[in-house]
Parts: structure tokens; sequence; C-alpha cells
């Protein structure tokens, strides 16, 4: 491992197989969440680096969209062997950035480099069809096509995961590619664009712009007329403005947005499965995730040994920097981060609710947040309505199966919900009815690289990952052939 793998990062824009600075010569700085002290400074691009980005890919589409499957597919398979053989550095790069603890940055590492692997294996067998007309005269044949030119862009929580998860299939359809990475946690986007480029992609087809103004480069690429495809994960409001965008030039688009996912609690759960399950989807990267917990629906009768069981695990967790031993809970990313978390605890405190343990700040630098359990929470509480985005797991009893429905589907967003019921039957009847895309049943982990991911309702377009997830990145022709 390296003395400091933070130092040896190319901070600089990478255009046409080139590192170098913006056109403006400005650049950002980089902050550690746990610390507060500066790790880096990263190129700052603006419009005229957007426009040389997308051109480049352009150009390069139609030769790197005729490359060989296996050519590509050995590309990925590279690239996924240097993220295994790196994966302490790239751990330890996360960590700094953006706090999640040493551990948990490794198993992201691990996740992020199954969809290179995955997407591999997917780059040889793009299929196709062939068939007759009714009338027997005419022969089908379809066949799929890289889409084109495509634009991603990456959130701050899963820096890798997230990356590995647009670029991988976008390389195994044979598509050109220009990336904005978050400003908050850039450095492991760019440490795995350094791991592509070693494992053999051409110069060109993969083009990435850093910035503090996310506006000045993504609108050029939106309304070049150039980019065919937009990969987006991020807030819905800045989806829904991407999909107005690229209603311009009708690109295809993935939007993989927010989320509000319920976790519901049946009387007759095992409750230690439920609490296991309870921690890793309400505390998975602090509370930063777009899976996580947000609406904790137990049923009145176990609510408040539940609470309990709960709040007994979540106190036990150690709060720290992530970097350092024995931490399981990191900072959240930045301070405005941490000051909504406390705005969303209040306003719930206020309208009643209970605090089990947590509810405060501990004392010191870095943006740090005790992981807290509300009981009794009143439905009418912001954090029931927003992403939490933090280590606060808010209860709230219900009484009847259909009750708990109504309220899992009181929201905009639809991105995963889970239910622990040791009733089969209920289990598939309320998955049935909730309005998500994925469903946990009796576990607070649904992603995986092999599953399609993504969600209904505001909570995106599309989906990432799984058999379907190269299908973003293709476009089907027809072809008609007149049989003698």
């Amino acid at each position: 491992m390296a003395t400091d793998p933070v130092s040896a990062v190319n901070t600089g824009l990478f255009i046409d197989g080139q590192w170098g600075p913006s056109a403006s010569g400005k650049t950002f700085d980089v902050i550690n969440p746990a610390t507060e002290e500066v790790l880096a400074s990263v190129a700052d691009g603006n419009g005229d680096d957007a426009r040389r980005a997308i051109e480049v890919a352009g150009k390069k589409q139609e030769e790197w969209g005729r490359t060989a499957p296996r050519e590509r597919s050995e590309i990925l398979r590279r690239a996924y062997d240097l993220v295994m053989e790196r994966a302490d550095d790239l751990a330890a790069i996360m960590t700094a950035e953006m706090g999640k603890p040493l551990a948990e940055a490794k198993g992201e590492v691990a996740y992020g480099a199954e969809f290179l692997r995955w997407f591999s294996e997917e780059a040889v067998r793009i299929g196709g069809d062939m068939t007759l007309t009714g009338d027997g005269k005419t022969r089908i044949m379809v066949t799929h096509e890289p889409v084109g030119p495509s634009v991603l862009i990456t959130p701050w929580n899963f820096p890798l995961a997230m990356g590995a998860r647009k670029i991988g299939p976008a390389v195994a359809a044979g598509c050109t590619m220009v990336f904005k990475p978050a400003e908050l946690t850039p450095l492991t986007s760019l440490a795995l664009v350094d791991i592509f480029t070693e494992a053999g992609l051409p110069a060109g087809v993969l083009n990435v712009v850093t910035t503090t103004d996310p506006g000045s480069v993504v609108e050029p690429w939106m309304a070049s007329g150039i980019a065919r495809k937009v990969s987006f994960t991020g807030s819905t409001p800045v989806g829904v403005k991407l999909l107005q965008q690229a209603a311009e030039h009708v690109m295809k688009s993935s939007m993989e947005l927010g989320g509000n996912a319920p976790f519901i609690v049946f009387d007759d759960a095992d409750l230690d499965q439920a609490v296991a399950g309870a921690m890793i989807a309400k505390m998975r990267n602090m509370g930063e995730a777009c899976t996580a917990a947000n609406r904790l629906y137990v049923q009145s009768s176990v609510a408040d040994e539940f609470a309990r069981r709960l709040s007994e695990e979540m106190g036990k967790l150690a709060v720290g920097d992530g970097a350092a031993e024995g931490t399981q809970v990191g900072p959240l990313v930045e301070r405005k981060a941490l000051d909504k978390v406390q705005q969303f605890v209040d306003d719930a405190v206020s309208r009643g609710a209970t605090v089990m343990c947590g509810g405060d700040r501990p004392d010191g630098k870095g943006f740090f947040y005790n992981p807290t359990v509300l009981n009794n929470v009143d439905p009418d509480s912001a954090l029931l309505a927003n992403e939490i985005f933090g280590p606060v797991a808010p209860i709230v009893p219900f009484d009847t199966e259909e009750q708990a429905i109504e309220l899992a589907n009181n929201t905009v967003w639809g991105l995963v919900g889970y239910l622990f019921t040791s009733d089969l039957e209920r289990a598939f009847r309320v998955g049935e009815r909730i309005e998500a895309g994925m469903i946990g049943m009796n576990t607070g982990l649904v992603s995986n690289p092999v599953a399609p991911f993504g969600g209904v309702k505001e909570s995106g377009l599309g989906r990432e990952g799984g058999r379907i997830g190269i299908d973003e990145f293709l476009e089907t022709k027809y072809y008609a052939l007149p049989r003698s």
C-alpha cells in the first residue's frame, strides 16, 4: 500500500487520453470531513473544457463502437483485476475524501469491482434475433448497437461503485463517454479513471471533467447534439432538469434519483433479524444512501421492543475518523449535511418524538453525528417526507397491514422498500403493493451487481446492473430482408 495514496492521484482533467489543467487554470479543494483539512486541489473545469471533451467523444465513437466485443471485455476484466489489486489504496482515498470507515470503503471497492467483472462478461453476450413475418415473405433481423457518446454523472456517496456501475456497461456496449464525478469526492473517481487507462482503454473513449459548477459543464454536453445518452445518479430536482435538457435532442436517459425507503416490521417478524436488517439498511455509509431505511414503520404491539433493541445496537457503534481502527460510523460528508440532520431531529423532537439514543453531535472537529433512534415519531415530521441522509432512524407505529401499505406508499419516491415478517404469503402480498423498484424481504441489503437497480415514480427511470444494465447503452436496429 502506498504511503499516501491520495498524493498519487492525478488531479487534472482527463481529455483524449491526457491529464491536464482546466482551461481557466482554476482548482478547487477536496476536504477530509473527519479533520476538515484540505486533501488535494483538483482542476475546476468549465464550458470550454466540456466542449472539448464531448467533441473528442464524438470523434472517437465510430472507431470505438466497432471494437471487437472480446477486446472490450478484456479491458473491463483487466480493470477489475487492477481495482482488486489496489483495493487498499482505493479504500484509503475514499475514506479520506468522504468519511466512510475503512472496512466499509473496502467493501465498496469489492462491490464496485464486481460491476466491471459482470459487464466484462456481458460485453460478449450482446445478442440479436432472426425471425419471419407472419406471411413468410420477409426475414426480420434485429441487432443491438451502441447508443453513442454518453454523459455520465455520479454522486459523492459511493464514488467508486457509481463510477464502475456506469462506465462498465458503457465500455461493454461500445460507447464513448464524458464523465463528471461529484465535486465533494472526485479523487476516488479520478483514481478509477487512471486504472481504466492502465487497463488499455483507448484515448478519448473516457473523458473526465471535474468542476464546482456542474451546469457549466453538463449543459454544453446536453446541448451539444453529440451526446446520445445521459446516465445520472443524484437528486430528483437535478434529474428533472436533465430530463428537460435531454428532451431537446431526444436523448436516451436513465435516472437513479431520490429515495424515501419504508422499512416495515410486522408483529410476527423475528425481531433480532429485523434489527440486524435495520442496522444494515439504515447505517450503511452513515445513512448517506438513497437505499437507506428512511421511515421505520413497526406494528404497535412490538414497536417499543423493536425501538429498545435497535437503540441498544445503535448506541454501541463507535463514531470517529473512518481511517482509525475500530471506527464504525464516520463523519457526514460536509457541514451542510450535518446541519440538515440536526434540523430534522430537532423538528421531530419538537413534535413529541422520544430520543432513544443519540440526537446530538460529538464535540470537536469533523462533521460527525451520533447514531440516533427516535421513537413515536409524528407522521408530519419533516424527516419522514425528505431523505435524511444521516444516521437517524425514525420509528412510527402502525396497527394494520393496510395502514402499513398506505404509509409506505405515501411518498413521491419509490426506490426500495423493506419488509420483515415470518409469513411468506404476507411478504409477497405486501411486496406486490409497495410502490418501489426493489423490495428487501427479511433483508436490509438489496444492492447487487447482478440485480437490476432502480426505482419507480420520482425515484427514476431505467435500471443499472443485472442483465438489463447494458441495454441502457444499446439501441435496437431492425433489418427487413425480402425472402425469395
